[in-house]
C-alpha cells in the first residue's frame, strides 16, 4: 500500500489552484459559516484535501488539477446562508447553492467542463438534475458527504488525513 504524502497533496493544490486559493471572495469565505464552526473557506479546502487523498489512495485516476479546482469552488456561493434572509423554504439553500456557487465561480474563473459538473452536481441526490458525469465530481461528492456530516456532527476527533493544515 502506497503511503500517501500529505505536504505533497498541499502543495500539489496551492500549484493547481494558486488563483483561487489568493482569491479576494475565496479568502472572504473565511467569514461565513459552513457547518457547526467551520467556516465555507475551511470547509472547501477540507473537501478539496479529501479528494485528492482519496484519488491518490484508491488510484481513482482523476484530472487532479479539475479535482482540486472543483472542489474548492463547490461552495462558492459567497454569502452567509444562516442569515435570516437566506433561511427558509422560499430559499432551499441545499437546492440551491450550487447553481448559485457556479455562477459565481464561472464570472470570476475560466472552468472546464469537468469543473463545472463538479460544482454543479456535488449536493447529488439532492439536486437529481445535476448528477455527477465525471469521476471527479464523484470523488467530490462523496468527500463532501463525509466532511459535511464530520462537522455537522461536530466529530472534533477527525482522522489524521482531515487534520491538515492547507495554508493558503
Amino acid at each position: 500500500m502506497t503511503r500517501i504524502n500529505k505536504k505533497e497533496i498541499s502543495r500539489d493544490m496551492k500549484a493547481y489552484a494558486e488563483d483561487i486559493l489568493n482569491s479576494k471572495n475565496f479568502i472572504e469565505s473565511e467569514n461565513n459559516i459552513q457547518h457547526s464552526d467551520v467556516t465555507v473557506r475551511k470547509h472547501c479546502l477540507k473537501v478539496a484535501f479529501l479528494s485528492m487523498w482519496l484519488n491518490r489512495r484508491f488510484n481513482v485516476k482523476c484530472n487532479e488539477k479539475e479535482l482540486t479546482r472543483g472542489a474548492l469552488l463547490h461552495d462558492f456561493f459567497l454569502y452567509d446562508w444562516h442569515a435570516p434572509e437566506h433561511c427558509g423554504l422560499k430559499n432551499l439553500h441545499g437546492f440551491k447553492h450550487p447553481g448559485i456557487a457556479l455562477k459565481n465561480a464561472s464570472k470570476e474563473f475560466t472552468l472546464t467542463e469537468k469543473e463545472k459538473n463538479i460544482i454543479s452536481s456535488h449536493m447529488w441526490p439532492l439536486t437529481l438534475r445535476h448528477m455527477p458525469k465525471c469521476r471527479e465530481a464523484w470523488v467530490v461528492t462523496a468527500a463532501d458527504k463525509y466532511i459535511s456530516t464530520v462537522e455537522s456532527l461536530r466529530l472534533h476527533k477527525l482522522p489524521k488525513l482531515i487534520r491538515v493544515k492547507v495554508r493558503a
